[in-house]
């Protein structure tokens, strides 16, 4: 495990966001495209290898946490502004972190 300091934590800019669109990537088996809700400069592109875990219109409407402040990055022709979070054991177990509470898209996790 790698270490990180309390000052490079703080760098991340991590928020809620709600998923507007969902849709598998054409000619991956792992990876869909969100359109998301994250309060400024939204909505926001983000490709994520979560199509085992989920139907893609079973995630719209839904809201999870997001880094948004990751460097873009193209995914199979495709651009990439934030990553999901979600949790795996190494058992394989999968789910995605949801607030409990009704949290409006672009509120910010500290």
């Amino acid at each position: 495990m790698t270490m990180v300091s309390f000052e490079d934590w703080k760098k991340f800019d991590i928020r809620i966001g709600e998923i507007l669109t969902a849709v598998r990537v054409p000619d991956t088996d792992k990876l869909l495209q969100l359109t998301v809700n994250v309060g400024e400069e939204s909505p926001r592109q983000i490709i994520s290898g979560i199509a085992a875990y989920a139907e893609p219109e079973t995630l719209v409407g839904k809201k999870f946490p997001f880094i948004v402040n990751l460097k873009s990055r193209i995914i199979r022709g495709l651009e990439s502004q934030g990553m999901i979070l979600a949790v795996s054991s190494p058992e394989g177990d999968f789910s995605f972190l949801e607030p409990t509470a009704d949290i409006g898209a672009g509120s910010i996790i500290k």
